[in-house]
């Protein structure tokens, strides 16, 4: 039997008049880590072309050419300054120039930034945002690198120093792509000059 003393407990602590510290409702219960959640079904049939096709051919240029937009959304921690976000702001749109392949061809096609200001109330803490564009998946596939492609020499190093450089920075990072599928803009107006000139004889 252990003795109460080696617990560093009183007498007055085991006293049913003192204060219940040791009822056990009262204790935390122990919990199971936090399993990350499972991949979702983008995710899934992402690394299912990457074992398909084979590393070499996911992330080569010519890989399902189309015009490929990466959303990213940061929520940057209380502490981060706003010199510290402009920072980050101007090191990834460096990337724009800094992302390129062995060859020195260039990865990306544009990236723009901005810093959320919609007064819909459904940002979620996310402050800003970035629109970087691609002519091809496997463009995207070589700069989003990690955790998507690990094996070195088939994904952007300088996309890589930048999350490094840009963690110690975010309290949350959204990514969500999609292939444009669709475009959509209004007719443009005719102008009048035109349409007089079209009724003359």
């Amino acid at each position: 039997m252990i003795a109460a003393a080696s617990l560093g407990l009183t007498v007055a602590a085991l006293s049913p008049t003192a204060a219940a510290l040791a009822d056990p409702y009262s204790l935390p219960i122990a919990t199971s880590p936090a399993t990350p959640p499972p991949p979702d079904a983008a995710a899934v049939a992402v690394q299912q072309d990457l074992a398909q096709v084979g590393v070499a051919a996911f992330t080569a240029p010519g890989f399902r050419p189309a015009l490929i937009r990466h959303v990213v959304l940061f929520r940057f921690l209380k502490s981060v300054t706003p010199f510290q976000k402009a920072e980050v702001a101007r090191r990834f749109l460096e990337l724009a120039v800094d992302s390129r392949r062995p060859d020195g061809r260039p990865v990306v096609e544009s990236i723009e930034t901005g810093f959320q200001n919609s007064g819909e109330g459904t940002d979620e803490g996310y402050q800003m945002g970035f629109l970087v564009s691609f002519r091809s998946e496997g463009d995207r596939n070589y700069y989003v690198g990690r955790p998507v492609v690990t094996q070195p020499g088939f994904f952007d190093p300088a996309h890589d120093a930048f999350k490094a450089f840009a963690a110690p920075y975010l309290a949350g990072v959204l990514c969500f792509d999609y292939r444009v599928a669709a475009l959509a803009r209004p007719p443009e107006p005719v102008k009048a000059t035109a349409a007089r000139a079209g009724h003359r004889k």
